[in-house]
């Protein structure tokens, strides 16, 4: 059965206190909006639209991102879950599949969760919704069942005392056919406690025309919605937790398991050994057998199998590190590719480079590729020597087994196998430090005397 999601992201978050949209803000190095975006892709989805409210433009823009073929719908007044949904018809127009609804701010659904309600949807249930055994059931709603059937969903607000001793509550995920849900939809009204269209009332009016009802569990962490920076950093402990327990047993080594930051999509192979105090932004892909030392920060870059990193490196989108590649301490390296074998050691900036296999990056070297318009591209032949304290100017190449000379500026291409000179020659003055220095201090004395 084809597949649809509705993403709903039009909450004004008024708790977070904040001009970001609730659903921009960061988790796992990512909006949370991108964690929905993940669970959903379980379903495989033939069509994804994300709800809009405020913010709307930022919200398409992070959306657009991650997938830009999502399209969008706006809900222009909140009023309620169910006028959300609904606000989805046109985009969904003649779509005759299933549709998966998810929370944007509610980042920890699994995959496996999603998978479990489409098998009960499979069968037979038109419409399945997903339920948690809450510990505080407060505020939440709560499921009423009938043996495997779901009755209704009452909202806290509206349930009698009986009710509210259920604590089966609702978590707001849903999973029905296109062509039951979209018509209970029209059928809602606001007549409640808040005065909303509520989604989950479509349970009761889907059990009055004759349909089946049915509902899936989950542990309640699955459900965590955030409204509140209290409960964003609650949310960012409990997925970096998450992060680090599978990685140790993935086969990696966390010398500091509680020091280490991992993003979202990070991927590190087995016997990779991580040292304290490293922070993985998005887009990080690490190979078995790498060692990445203390204190790096790495995003948006892919290290092969063997490397080693930092400590105190940072590696930023583009960087390509093949094997048995070393970029050591105070190291920066930024889109640019790192042959095998190379190694950039020490207190250097590589931007916008490629460099050769076996290649020796010394201390202090710097690719200046900005000229302040335009980046430029600086090449390094394989098993070059560039001499430490090298500012190479881009657009420049540097042949294969050419060296470099200490303290050069490379502004013209250099040939396999030549040295290249590009400093003034020194000269030596015999005796004229003292005499600098005698005159310097006269001036100084002079300039005392006069202020006092």
């Amino acid at each position: 059965m084809p597949t649809a999601l509705i993403i709903l992201a039009a909450g004004q978050g008024t708790r977070m206190n904040s001009d970001l949209p609730k659903v921009l803000h960061p988790l796992g190095g990512v909006p949370l909006l991108a964690h929905s975006l993940a669970a959903g892709a379980a379903v495989s989805p033939e069509k994804t639209v994300v709800v809009t409210g405020r913010g709307a433009k930022e919200v398409i823009e992070a959306a657009q991102a991650q997938n830009p073929n999502i399209e969008f719908a706006h809900q222009q007044e909140q009023l309620g879950t169910g006028h959300a949904v609904a606000q989805a018809a046109n985009a969904l127009a003649g779509f005759a599949g299933d549709i998966l609804v998810l929370y944007g701010d509610t980042p920890f659904i699994r995959p496996e969760t999603i998978t479990r309600m489409q098998a009960a949807r499979a069968g037979g249930h038109d419409i399945v919704v997903l339920g948690f055994n809450a510990r505080e059931p407060g505020r939440y709603g709560r499921l009423v069942m009938s043996g495997d059937q779901l009755v209704r969903i009452v909202e806290a607000k509206d349930a009698s005392d009986e009710e509210r001793a259920i604590n089966l509550c609702n978590s707001g995920v849903i999973i029905a056919g296109a062509t039951a849900l979209m018509p209970l939809l029209e059928k809602l009204d606001n007549n409640n406690a808040s005065g909303e269209y509520y989604l989950t009332d479509v349970v009761a009016l889907a059990r009055e025309h004759g349909l089946s009802a049915g509902a899936v569990t989950c542990d309640e962490a699955e459900t965590l919605g955030i409204n509140t920076r209290t409960e964003l950093a609650r949310a960012e402990t409990l997925f970096q937790q998450s992060k680090r327990l599978a990685a140790l047993e993935k086969g990696v080594t966390l010398i500091a398991p509680e020091t280490v930051f991992f993003a979202l999509d990070t991927h590190v192979g087995r016997d990779t050994v991580i040292e304290p105090n490293v922070f993985f932004g998005p887009g990080v892909t690490v190979e078995s057998g790498a060692t990445i030392r203390a204190f790096c920060h790495l995003e948006g870059c892919h290290i092969s199998r063997g490397a080693t990193v930092g400590p105190f490196a940072r590696l930023r989108p583009g960087a390509e590190l093949a094997e048995k590649v070393k970029v050591g301490n105070f190291v920066e390296v930024k889109n640019a590719q790192i042959a095998e074998g190379a190694k950039v050691s020490h207190l250097s900036y590589i931007g916008d480079a490629t460099i050769g296999e076996a290649a020796n990056i010394g201390a202090g070297t710097i690719t200046c590729n900005y000229d302040g318009v335009m980046k430029h591209r600086t090449t390094i032949g394989a098993r070059a020597f560039i001499g430490s304290n090298t500012m190479l100017v881009a657009p420049v190449s540097v042949g294969d087994e050419a060296l470099t000379a200490s303290g050069s500026v490379i502004t013209k291409n250099v040939p396999d196998g030549a040295l290249a000179v590009a400093r003034a020659r020194q000269e030596i003055k015999p005796g004229l430090a003292r005499k600098l220095f005698e005159k310097l201090k006269s001036a100084k004395a002079r300039r005392d005397k006069e202020v006092k």
